[in-house]
């Protein structure tokens, strides 16, 4: 899968998040750093969303845009 990012240069480095999963984000020295931490995280927040929808009936709705 992709997801779009959004990279910040700051002080410090680079700071990464992910629009399309709120609170999915991570930084590092480097952007190449950031980038490798950010698929990493983005693993993460996946497993965890899925360990939270385990029990539940899911379903895909349509939007028209």
């Amino acid at each position: 899968m992709k997801y779009k990012i959004a990279l910040h240069r700051t002080d410090e480095g680079y700071a990464v998040s992910v629009p399309g999963l709120p609170g999915c984000w991570s930084q590092g020295e480097t952007e190449a750093e950031a980038l490798a931490n950010i698929q990493d995280v983005i693993q993460e927040y996946l497993a965890a969303r899925d360990e939270l929808l385990h029990d539940a009936e899911v379903r895909e709705v349509e939007v028209s845009g």
